[in-house]
């Protein structure tokens, strides 16, 4: 059995290495911050859209019904491609894909203001719809 002073000497050097190794992640986590400005989005003619793509702005026009119970529901814009809005601002529906057992990769994302944004790629670029 360790003596008293032993014991102490070894709980406070466990507790300060917690206290450092806490440090040390809160330091890793630190991230820059989010730019100002998004990055240059393309555009696509709505005429140009794939004809599943062309349906679903048919279906967003009329307010639905909608294919998918997702479809409608708030995009988060995680990834921060799109022009920066508070939460709730972009809606999304799925786009069907054939030959997709699931919802597969392509969405339409609008804005509260008429905005469409199309990706074929579940998010990692978008393209403005122009109509």
């Amino acid at each position: 059995m360790l003596h008293r002073p032993l014991l102490r000497r070894a709980m406070a050097l466990l507790v300060l290495l917690g206290v450092l190794l806490a440090g040390c992640s809160a330091a890793s986590e630190v991230r820059s911050p989010a730019p100002t400005s998004t990055p240059a989005l393309g555009s696509v003619r709505a005429a140009e859209l794939p004809p599943e793509a062309r349906e679903t702005l048919r279906l967003i026009d009329r307010g639905g019904p909608f294919p998918y119970a997702k479809d409608g529901a708030t995009f988060g814009n995680f990834e921060g491609i799109l022009p920066g809005q508070r939460r709730g601002y972009y809606h999304e529906y799925t786009v069907r894909t054939p030959g997709e057992r699931d919802r597969g990769a392509r969405r339409i994302v609008t804005g509260q203001r008429g905005e469409i944004y199309y990706t074929d790629d579940h998010y990692e670029t978008f393209r403005e719809v122009l109509r």
